[in-house]
């Protein structure tokens, strides 16, 4: 769970990685019609894989994720043999080209060197993977060594995203997720080494302790590794959520102006660096593909956040993956018990998600569109209603509406969650909590 927390703090919008957004799923989508989906994709469709690892060696504390801790390797490898089967089942139904795969987590680099090339092997022999695919992998920089990078390279990443979160030592004891920069330098002087140049390095502002002198620290030594993309996310607090948040000391977590700050003073610091902002939380070297996506409109989000990727469906699978098709969402179980059963006994374990609309079709394309590019066309005669919700956004030229085109200012960035949850027809109907703004 990636995102940018810059809205009213008494405000609660989703994060926008699909819409509907996960918490209007329900169980009216059968297995029976998501195979259907499946078998109306054609030869000539493209199509992404996404595999969830629920899994990681320790628990880190501002996690939002759906992972469990793993004492010993009996669970993890137990789980990819159902994820082998999962893969075999769902490519009977398959004919597309496999254009991205992307690993997932948990921490996809708790798997054994072997068994990810095992696993990758696997897939290839049952999915047509486009040569050129992306292929890549979230990666715990204190569960990587240099075997299992020489397995990523060899199996064919091209893709490595690192979480950092911070560099500070106290802010990384209260999360509980302690890694030195000599560490996470080894790691990304070692991918490169093995040929894998594609860096992604992850970090959050709003975590407890943080100050403007800690985070530029860290942005510095980010800067210093050269990667060619860098997310900020702002830290989500949902400990009615996700209850082990409560060991987070909440006392110490930066308020809403402070946040602000962090966010601000680190964008500045990425952007006088020649990074090019990208939607509300990524920044980007000019060469990169997302720079590039944006300048010809492709640029997509979808649950892994924002990417180049443009395939026609996104299959997921694992415990809680979400598969995205042009008819809609569906979600697999979240029990890890429950999905190993099913799928012993040759089933496949979805457990809820919803059928698009042609309103939904229409209030995605705006959504997403103003998520990527900070600009949607807006038919006046249908969304007048939301015209006119606009207006005080409009008034303080956070955004402007002209010739039919809703576009919102760049120094308003922080507002693209807010401005979006207009067009949102479904947050009236629920009482859903989602995290706390700025």
């Amino acid at each position: 769970m990636k995102t940018t927390e810059l809205i009213d703090i008494n405000q609660r919008v989703p994060r926008y990685t699909s819409y509907p957004t996960a918490p209007h799923f329900h169980k009216g989508v059968s297995k029976e019609m998501y195979c259907e989906w499946l078998e109306a994709l054609e030869p000539r469709d493209t199509l992404s894989l996404y595999f969830h690892i629920p899994y990681c060696r320790k628990l880190c504390w501002f996690c939002g994720c759906h992972t469990n801790i793993a004492n010993h390797y009996e669970p993890i490898a137990n789980y990819l043999v159902s994820l082998e089967k999962e893969v075999e089942i769902v490519a009977r139904h398959v004919t597309s080209t496999v254009q991205h795969i992307h690993f997932g987590g948990g921490s996809p680099t708790i798997l054994k060197a072997d068994d990810f090339l095992r696993f990758m092997g696997s897939i290839r022999q049952r999915f047509t993977i486009n040569p050129n695919a992306e292929i890549a992998v979230e990666m715990d920089p204190r569960t990587v060594d240099e075997r299992k990078i020489a397995a990523y390279a060899q199996s064919g990443v091209t893709r490595a995203s690192l979480g950092v979160q911070d560099f500070n030592p106290r802010v990384q004891k209260a999360i509980n997720r302690v890694q030195s920069y000599a560490l996470v330098r080894r790691v990304v002087e070692t991918l490169r080494t093995k040929g894998i140049n594609a860096l992604n390095l992850d970090l959050i502002y709003g975590l407890p302790f943080q100050t403007l002198k800690s985070i530029t620290q860290t942005i510095e030594q980010t800067l210093s590794l050269e990667p060619s993309r860098i997310s900020l996310f702002g830290y989500a607090h949902v400990p009615w959520m996700k209850k082990h948040q409560k060991l987070v000391p909440e006392e110490a977590l930066p308020d809403s102006e402070q946040r602000r700050s962090m966010y601000e003073y680190a964008a500045s610091l990425l952007k006088d660096a020649g990074y090019i902002a990208i939607g509300l939380d990524h920044f980007a070297q000019p060469h990169d593909d997302l720079v590039l996506s944006i300048k010809d409109k492709t640029l997509q989000r979808n649950f892994q956040g924002y990417t180049t990727d443009t395939a026609k469906a996104l299959i997921g699978m694992g415990v809680s993956a979400i598969s995205s098709l042009p008819q809609g969402y569906a979600q697999n179980t979240n029990s890890g018990l429950d999905y190993a059963q099913i799928i012993n006994e040759e089933g496949l374990p979805l457990m809820r998600g919803i059928v698009l609309t042609e309103e939904d079709k229409l209030r995605r394309d705006i959504i997403m569109s103003l998520m990527c590019t900070m600009e949607a066309p807006l038919d006046s005669m249908l969304y007048s209603e939301e015209i006119a919700l606009l207006k005080p956004h409009l008034e303080t030229r956070e955004a402007s509406y002209e010739d039919g085109m809703l576009k919102v200012h760049p120094s308003a960035r922080n507002r693209l969650r807010l401005i979006a949850s207009i067009f949102d027809r479904y947050l009236t109907t629920t009482n859903h909590r989602y995290s706390h703004g700025s």
